[in-house]
């Protein structure tokens, strides 16, 4: 039976565990799908080069209205497909290939459970036992039980596909819904969003929620408060007894943690009543010796997220008298859709509901030059701030570039600086869209 240094199950963010200063370390890594987990693989990364050519798509669509005449002529859907997984899967690959020839490192293609704290049985019928344990296995699409038996996709096999359906329909209301979405639409779908909540991302700050709901009913077909009865062919019967025809389904209800695949109780690892492995505030699980990171144990199913624990992780595994915690603090997130989504930290409804005194600051993208220059009608800056200290509770932005200008409001609330300090305590380039950010700050008096 072989002995390692470290174990890491999972090839994600688990496997940036694996340090320079671990590097002295013997070091197994189990992965049983395809290197890299699921951001570069099926996840973060080709999706948002699939959005890219949307908002392409979406550019030309709208073009007219600033006086360029120009037309989409067609998509080439397994051209823009064949180009994204061309640069994909190299990148999986040399990853693969860095840890099959790595110094230390021994991968494993299989499948991994516990038979006790510190000894894992693989699939291929070997075991293995490491004197340090890290789990890093993700996180997998729900797919619920009515919908299982019938012809469906995830987000992790629609990507693929060999041509844009005519008509889609999305069960769920969430980020993953709204950005394929887009990408459908953009590329001529017909879409359906069938969802059981109201309004659609209602983990965003409501008022936010509502405004895109509201776009997204002028564009999609959206159908809210409802859910799936039957599937029979390509129809489908709601709970309200309409019906749906379509050519694809694409269930996008969520993600659960793989926690449930590991055997985890006879390692003595505690589970949240959601899945999620317990974890404390430096990443350790409840049973000596191993450790957690990313969707298996985390609230935020964000690679950024997982990323920094697995820093966390690093650093405490190789420093075991000097452990640093995580600090999930203020976590943004952002919806690549159209228009584009970014969040942190409390919405009003949470400020209100924790009896915050607060002020707010909403701006509009188009009070703004450059927003003024785009002649955008619908983006805006909604920010929070404490009445008395001045410092920033939540910022939810819904416009173009939003994944990027909610990053110095970030900032802002990492460090502590007020929200005046932070508008006129440097140069707002004019005229930039970061000033509708700048604006935002100033009205939060």
């Amino acid at each position: 039976m072989e002995h390692y240094d470290l174990a890491i199950i999972g090839s994600g963010s688990g496997n940036t565990v694996a340090r320079r200063e671990l590097v002295d370390r013997r070091i197994a890594i189990i992965e049983e799908g395809t290197f890299g987990g699921t951001c570069i693989n099926v996840g973060c990364i080709p999706t948002k080069m699939y959005v890219y050519a949307a908002d392409v798509a979406t550019t030309v669509d709208d073009a007219a209205r600033y006086g360029v005449d120009a037309s989409l002529d067609r998509v080439r859907w397994r051209d823009v497909r064949d180009r994204i997984y061309g640069r994909v899967h190299p990148v999986s690959e040399s990853g693969r290939a860095y840890r099959v020839d790595g110094a230390n490192t021994t991968l494993y293609e299989a499948h991994a459970e516990f038979v006790s704290p510190r000894q894992l049985r693989l699939s291929t019928g070997e075991q293995i036992t490491a004197g340090r344990i890290v789990i890093a296995a993700g996180s997998r699409p729900i797919v619920p039980p009515e919908i299982a038996d019938a012809p469906h996709h995830t987000s992790s096999t629609i990507m693929t596909i060999d041509d844009v359906p005519d008509r889609l329909a999305i069960l769920g209301g969430g980020y993953v819904a709204a950005e394929f979405a887009h990408v459908f639409s953009s590329f001529g779908s017909q879409v359906t969003i069938i969802t059981h909540s109201h309004p659609l991302l209602r983990h965003l700050d409501l008022e936010i929620a509502q405004r895109f709901t509201d776009l997204a009913a002028k564009r999609w077909d959206v159908r809210l408060d409802v859910t799936v009865s039957t599937v029979d062919g390509s129809r489908l019967t709601l709970s309200d007894g309409s019906t749906v025809d379509t050519d694809l389904l694409l269930v996008a209800a969520g993600r659960r943690p793989n926690s449930d695949r590991l055997n985890l109780d006879a390692a003595g690892v505690a589970v949240h009543h959601d899945g999620r492995i317990v974890v404390d505030e430096y990443q350790r699980t409840t049973a000596d010796g191993v450790w957690a990171l990313g969707d298996v144990c985390s609230p935020h199913q964000l690679k950024h997220v997982s990323n920094h624990e697995a820093r966390v992780v690093s650093h405490n595994l190789a420093h075991p008298d000097d452990l640093v915690a995580a600090d999930h603090r203020y976590v943004p997130a952002a919806v690549f859709t159209h228009p584009q989504l970014a969040t942190v930290g409390l919405t009003e409804e949470q400020a209100r509901e924790q009896g915050l005194d607060y002020v707010r600051g909403v701006k509009a993208f188009g009070d703004v030059a450059y927003g003024w220059a785009m002649e955008d009608t619908t983006g805006v800056a909604k920010l929070l701030a404490d009445r008395t200290s001045g410092r920033l509770l939540g910022a939810h932005l819904m416009g173009p570039h939003s994944s990027s200008l909610i990053q110095p409001l970030v900032q802002a609330m990492s460090f502590g600086q007020a929200a005046h300090d932070v508008a006129r305590g440097q140069y707002w380039i004019h005229p930039a869209l970061a000033e509708v950010v700048e604006n935002a700050l100033l009205k939060l008096r």
